[in-house]
């Protein structure tokens, strides 16, 4: 406590003997000339020497506690200097004061009351004490500079070794508690009935362990943080090292907490927006859900427009939240976070050029309903079932289970068939063509078309199939067989039922289907029905022409 006395009444002494001299005049002018006169001398020591002696009050100072602060000045000035330079031993005048430096550290002040009872002017005063306090630190500092050096740097060095062992000890520790926490995990895995076995984490990467490895980095990080400032505080040039090294750190990490808390209001502000346009969304999903269980119906809307409109709901709903967020970010009015918004807003309106034209075509491909998920359509050339479409593309799995991933404004800039719109109504009518010459009766084609069409197990029966002559061309009518179905998932299979069908049928019948053609007048050629359904009239047209018959006739 002493000490600390004396420290603050020297910085007091320095501040009003560089500062307010002549405040101290006229408080010294004021005291009472008798106790200046009869105040005994007080002895300034440094390193057992007696350096020279103060009669005279300085201010609110009396000798004894000029004495102590010069003192006291000198034993600091002492322990943070080994190599002392004479020529560093400097006097300035201020005013009425002469203040004796070492470099730029202030050491004492002498008035000129100092000198009333000396032969001395205030000035060869001052040369005098400079000298006298000169020679006492080159006779007590500089020759003990090599054993503190020695010692400060053994002390250092003891303190790096302790360091050293700390660590070392520390990192068996550690190796010590990371064996154990593995055998016990292999304890519990053999146990089948603990439940604790359920509750330890399992793989190869126990988290116990990686628990334990940052437990262990915190604890070096704490110790150093501690223990450097003992290691560097021995050698005068490594003291301010460590207090640099943190103030480095510190002055960020003020800068971040007092920011902050400075962005608490608006942090609780973008909170309270968060929350509410959370919550809307949430009612409008739920909303949303009902309606496409059919427990809310709204006249005009269909049902599968609840989720887009929604998905377009949610979009509006998280912009206006996030423009209303936007001037309660940190650093949104800076020009920097402007400038960066500028640049990104111009990068994606550049960027999303076609993103954008496959948006629109996806928003009207939703509210104009050309098709839903699982029809059956043909999208330039491409046909398939329909799996997903979005505001992006619409993606169709082909009659070969490819997955085809079509953009739609190529949707929209194309012509569309859908299958499966009025099957489930009115039908899908399915046709295919033949061919016959002229030579076979109409009613007779009629008929094997359609006993074909009622052989096919995936056509229906209601409403009939029917068919048309569609064209009489130079070598054969063209016959056009339409049936109707409700299926169309299943054309390819009704398709090729009905040719096998329709081929066999003409077969039997004994009926040419000329395609491709044939001339009207035979050169000998054979006819163009199978061996097993040539009739016997032909087969003895065949003998008659000398024709071999064939091994199954």
């Amino acid at each position: 406590m002493k000490a600390l006395k004396n420290q603050l009444y020297f910085f007091i002494f320095l501040l009003i003997s560089n500062v307010v001299v002549a405040q101290d005049n006229i408080n010294t002018e004021s005291a009472p000339t008798d106790t200046l006169l009869t105040e005994p001398s007080t002895l300034v020591v440094f390193e057992g020497d007696t350096l020279f002696a103060l009669t005279e009050s300085l201010g609110p100072f009396s000798p004894d506690e000029r004495a102590s602060a010069i003192t006291l000045r000198l034993e600091e000035l002492a322990s943070t200097t080994l190599v002392v330079h004479e020529d560093s031993f400097n006097i300035t005048d201020e005013g009425g004061t002469s203040l004796i430096n070492y470099s730029d550290t202030p050491l004492m002040s002498i008035i000129d009351k100092d000198v009333d009872n000396t032969a001395f002017t205030r000035q060869q005063l001052a040369i005098e004490y400079k000298e006298i306090i000169s020679a006492t630190f080159v006779k007590n500092v500089q020759i003990k500079s090599a054993k503190s050096w020695a010692i400060k740097i053994g002390l250092t060095l003891l303190t790096l070794a302790g360091l050293i062992l700390i660590f070392y000890l520390l990192g068996k520790l550690f190796k010590w508690i990371n064996s154990k926490i593995i055998e016990y995990d292999k304890k519990l895995k053999r146990k089948r009935k603990s439940i604790l076995r359920y509750i330890m984490p399992r793989g190869p990467q126990n988290v116990f362990i990686l628990i334990s490895n940052i437990a262990k980095y915190v604890i070096i990080l704490l110790i150093l943080i501690l223990y450097l400032p003992l290691m560097f505080s021995f050698l005068p040039w490594t003291k301010g090292i460590v207090s640099e090294f943190y103030n480095y750190i510190t002055e960020p990490v003020k800068f971040i907490i007092s920011g902050f808390l400075d962005f608490l209001p608006d942090l609780f502000f973008i909170i309270i927006i968060y929350l509410a346009a959370r919550y809307l969304v949430k009612v409008l999903t739920y909303i949303g859900e009902e309606y496409e269980k059919d427990n809310i119906r709204i006249r005009g809307f269909h049902k599968d427009w609840a989720k887009p409109t929604l998905n377009i709901v949610k979009i509006i709903i998280y912009a206006f939240a996030l423009i209303f967020m936007f001037p309660h970010l940190p650093g949104s009015d800076s020009p920097a976070f402007q400038g960066l918004s500028i640049f990104f807003g111009i990068l994606l309106s550049l960027g999303s050029t076609s993103a954008i034209s496959n948006i629109v075509a996806g928003l009207v491909i939703t509210y104009m309903r050309p098709f839903q998920i699982g029809d059956r359509v043909r999208v330039d050339g491409t046909i398939g079932d329909v799996v997903e479409k979005s505001l992006l593309v619409t993606k169709i799995k082909t009659l070969k289970n490819e997955h085809v991933t079509i953009p739609n404004v190529a949707v929209i800039n194309t012509h569309l068939l859908n299958f499966t719109k009025y099957t489930k109504n009115l039908g899908l009518i399915l046709h295919t063509s033949v061919t016959i010459g002229y030579d076979v009766a109409m009613e007779k084609v009629h008929e094997i078309l359609l006993a074909a069409a009622k052989q096919s197990k995936l056509i229906k029966e209601e409403p009939q199939p029917f068919v048309l002559q569609k064209s009489l061309d130079d070598f054969y009518v063209n016959y056009e067989l339409n049936v109707y179905t409700d299926d169309s998932h299943k054309m390819p299979q009704i398709y090729s039922e009905l040719h096998s069908n329709i081929l066999k049928g003409f077969n039997e019948a004994g009926i040419e289907i000329l395609s491709p053609h044939y001339n009207a007048m035979r050169d000998g050629n054979d006819i163009a029905i199978p061996e097993d359904y040539r009739n016997p009239v032909v087969k003895a047209i065949d003998k008659i022409s000398g024709k071999p018959d064939s091994p199954q006739s």
